[in-house]
């Protein structure tokens, strides 16, 4: 099979589809790989690294979208990308579809395709939107800490506090990949931390590992808006596989809350945790709605490309080479792991809750 990557063209987006060690990996499997040129240099690959390997680079991404089989990326394609979309064309990449009605027209229009990195599922785990998720839950916790500063138009609030100032109260909603992570920087940074799920196993396994260093609260509104109150930093992290994120923290609870608080929205990507949500870019991450300050970046981890791409790459290099190696349609039979991964094919919906999201006809997979 023909396998290609191409540069991505999101705004502050450096990450890439295919890493040289990966390239290596798909051409020993028998597939030829082509490559835009420069894909990989916001991530630190240059052309000749891929040139070692035994990949063929190619100077428009319009010649790699037309001469390959499956193309691999990182972030959803853009409108100005939908040209190339394509019957026989396998798309593999995170589509976060339930929020992207444009794109999930335009993949059922051409008949393309896709898989998407976040609904491919061992279980109850989301291997390939894992590393990421723990990137993002990270990065919450440090942008977060940033953003209540003053300037920043935060509420000028050091995280940690010094011997005789408060450190800040920080809430995470929702308990996942995500949100434990978030915590995990937040308690080191020195947070007083409130963390809120509705899985209880994971609220006791949570309290058993940092004890008194966190609360845990069952999350319903009443939890929800009590945390609020005294928050001045919030992490919405609630993820439903495939789905739109619920809008938990709802605007008539702004009014409660203190004047510049902060929300990092990692949920952002499945339309947002809030009633206000919108994406925003790392050139201007934040918005203020009724004094609270929005920082809702759609794709956090390419801030940090290098670490992102090398993490992305080492978690869906043996789904990718399943779907080329036996075809889409083998894969499909053989691993329900890819079976989930499925979003769109030949015109149809085949991911339960992008069909729900836009009240679309969902075509199981039997």
């Amino acid at each position: 099979m023909k396998i290609g990557t191409v540069k991505e063209i999101k705004r502050f987006e450096f990450r890439v589809g295919l890493t040289p060690d990966s390239v290596s990996c798909w051409l020993n499997h028998g597939h030829d790989v082509f490559v835009e040129t420069e894909a990989g240099l916001g991530a630190g690959f240059e052309d000749s690294e891929y040139i070692e390997v035994g990949a063929t680079i190619m100077e428009h991404a319009s010649d790699v979208w037309q001469s390959s089989d499956m193309i691999v990326k990182v972030k959803e394609p853009l409108d100005t990308e939908f040209q190339y979309l394509r019957s026989d064309l396998i798309l593999f990449t995170y589509l976060h579809l339930a929020a992207n009605k444009a794109l999930t027209e335009a993949l059922l229009e051409a008949g393309t395709i896709s898989f998407a990195y976040e609904t491919i599922a061992e279980g109850k785990l989301l291997p390939c939107l894992k590393p990421m998720s723990e990137i993002a839950g990270r990065l919450s916790g440090i942008e977060g800490a940033k953003h209540l500063e003053k300037h920043e138009g935060g509420r000028g609030i050091l995280v940690s506090g010094v011997p005789g100032a408060y450190a800040a109260q920080a809430v995470i909603i929702g308990a996942g990949i995500v949100g434990e992570n978030a915590l995990k920087m937040l308690v080191g940074l020195g947070a007083h931390v409130t963390i809120l799920d509705i899985n209880l196993d994971k609220l006791t396994y949570l309290d058993q590992i940092y004890g008194q260093k966190i609360q845990t609260l069952f999350s319903n509104e009443t939890h929800i808006k009590s945390a609020l109150k005294t928050a001045d930093l919030v992490i919405g992290a609630v993820l439903l596989p495939g789905s739109k994120a619920p809008k938990l923290i709802k605007k008539s609870y702004y009014k409660f809350m203190k004047q510049g608080a902060v929300i990092v929205d990692v949920a952002i990507d499945q339309g947002g945790s809030t009633e206000v949500s919108h994406a925003t870019y790392h050139d201007d991450p934040t918005y203020v709605v009724d004094g609270i300050l929005h920082y809702a970046v759609a794709n956090m981890p390419g801030s940090v490309p290098r670490t992102a791409t090398e993490a992305l790459n080492h978690a869906t290099l043996k789904y990718g080479l399943r779907i080329a190696d036996l075809g889409h349609i083998e894969a499909i039979n053989k691993f329900d792991s890819i079976k989930l991964g499925l979003n769109t094919a030949h015109g149809d919906i085949h991911c339960q809750g992008v069909a729900e999201a836009f009240n679309m006809a969902y075509k199981k997979i039997s």
